[in-house]
């Protein structure tokens, strides 16, 4: 993914976001889970969620190369940034080297954008315990504001330095397009839209805005890259993941013969990869950069099996072959353009 804007650099294949002078590998860490109690555990139907395995899974997730975490204000009500600053706090040796990204959730409620926007950066910059965000994201395209209005309340931010770079989620071609060319004119860049990808989702790439994205030198960052566990191998028609997990909800008798190929694929790597890595490994081939969750030291260390290695053309293909398009709830379609 080379582009004029140099996000990410020829010779040490490494990531930058434009306006962030740190780099990281081509693979992050998603933290919806760490303190959301109704949806992924910590109290809900996942007992082994705790902030000791959080805290196995950060460090794991670091020793393995991976930098990049993100999180989100509304993430646990806050609790998701609260425990990332905990355990910056406690880790002051690799804090620096971090990526930490969260998000400003723009309620249509929040009509003075430039106040609320100010206000929910420096709750993050409070709950994370640092002193810039190294990326602050609009948390999806449901603000009654203008792209002009959003991208002011960005940049007055940004020039305070309460932020390093801006990006967004969930923005079609259209509305990436318009946030970008609103933020060039008050000398920013869009450093990032992230977006559902996944062999389960391609639509992102058969649309074209993965293109635009490398285009406009924007960073995809691909969430629930592993379909909410679909992909792992763990799951099946005849044991379906448990819980409340509506992105890219087909049957799994629908995601089996996917599956399978993954596995498949990866048996005949030159050194043998799970499904889930030859899924992340399909994504970081197509130019994004997935952002899978981790739990616990585990799944942090099988996720890193993602990065070294490439796929070849043709087994990209295979996976191609049986990548569906995607699908999406009411909910989901209110909230996701991209």
């Amino acid at each position: 993914m080379h582009n004029k804007t140099n996000s990410t650099t020829a010779d040490d294949g490494l990531i930058r976001f434009p306006g962030c002078s740190k780099s990281f590998q081509p693979l992050g860490v998603g933290t919806w889970a760490w303190g959301d109690r109704s949806t992924w555990g910590m109290g809900g139907y996942d007992s082994t969620l705790t902030e000791s395995t959080i805290a196995e899974a950060w460090t794991a997730s670091i020793e393995a190369g991976v930098t990049l975490f993100d999180t989100a204000e509304v993430y646990g009500g806050g609790e998701s940034e609260r425990i990332i600053g905990r355990l910056l706090a406690s880790n002051t040796d690799s804090s620096d080297d971090l990526v930490i990204a969260t998000k400003f959730f723009p309620s249509p409620l929040k009509l003075n954008v430039n106040r609320s926007l100010r206000d929910a950066a420096l709750g993050s910059l409070e709950r994370l315990g640092v002193e810039t965000i190294d990326l602050y994201q609009l948390h999806g395209p449901i603000s009654l504001r203008s792209h002009a209005a959003l991208a002011e309340a960005l940049a007055r931010v940004h020039e305070e330095g309460l932020v390093s770079a801006v990006g967004v989620s969930n923005y079609s071609i259209r509305e990436t397009r318009s946030i970008h060319s609103e933020l060039e004119k008050r000398g920013l860049l869009l450093a990032s839209n992230q977006i559902e990808f996944s062999p389960l989702r391609r639509a992102p790439e058969k649309s074209g805005l993965l293109a635009e994205c490398v285009r406009l030198g924007v960073v995809p960052l691909a969430y629930s890259p592993l379909g909410q566990g679909r992909l792992t191998g763990k799951y099946s028609a005849s044991n379906p993941p448990p819980g409340n997990r509506d992105f890219s909800a087909f049957p799994m008798e629908q995601v089996d013969p996917l599956v399978s190929v993954l596995a498949d694929v990866g048996r005949h790597a030159e050194v043998m990869r799970t499904p889930s890595q030859v899924a992340l490994r399909w994504i970081i081939a197509k130019g994004a950069v997935p952002i899978p969750g981790a739990k616990n030291a585990g799944q942090a260390e099988q996720n890193s099996g993602a990065l070294g290695w490439d796929l070849t053309p043709e087994q990209i293909s295979r996976i191609d072959a049986m990548a569906l398009n995607g699908r999406r709830t009411l909910r989901n379609r209110v909230w996701q353009h991209g």
